[in-house]
């Protein structure tokens, strides 16, 4: 991994890339194509940050977070939350650290933005997210939202 490893705003001159990226095909299952986040993203702009993950000049990867979402909103014990909704790294670029700069950079943003914890939802199954997650300090909740195991990790205090 290298020193040059940065977040970019998707623009209209790698919109393109972006939507070309592409994760290993056995994961394919557990994340959207980057199209549908950013329609999503689009859709929705006060609750996603939408961000590519570059090294160099080469776009290695996609993230976006969530803002201050209610994952149960008929339940008035329900808190707002902010965290990552998907991460997805190019299939050949895997394994070489930039999925964890993702998350480190989302950790960084939330902090920016006076948050205390980062919450995290994922399916479960063969070639799926959740050892990464837990190696990277995640803590299932024991909660579900819908169909995905759903984790939060304390950010550290600067």
């Amino acid at each position: 991994m290298t020193a040059q490893l940065r977040l970019e705003k998707v623009t209209p001159d790698n919109v393109l890339e972006a939507c070309r990226l592409k994760v290993a095909p056995e994961q394919e299952r557990f994340v959207a194509p980057v199209a549908r986040s950013l329609a999503e993203a689009y859709a929705d702009p006060e609750t996603a940050w939408p961000r590519l993950v570059f090294d160099g000049d080469r776009m290695v990867g996609f993230v976006m977070a969530f803002l201050d979402v209610r994952f149960h909103p008929e339940d008035p014990e329900d808190r707002p939350r902010s965290g990552l909704w998907r991460l997805a790294v190019a299939a050949g670029e895997q394994g070489k650290g930039y999925g964890r700069f993702a998350v480190e950079a989302v950790c960084e943003e939330l902090l920016r933005r006076g948050q205390k914890r980062i919450t995290v939802t994922w399916s479960q199954g063969e070639h799926g997210p959740e050892d990464f997650y837990l190696r990277l300090g995640f803590r299932r909740t024991g909660e579900m939202s819908e169909d995905q195991v759903v984790a939060e990790m304390d950010l550290p205090r600067p």
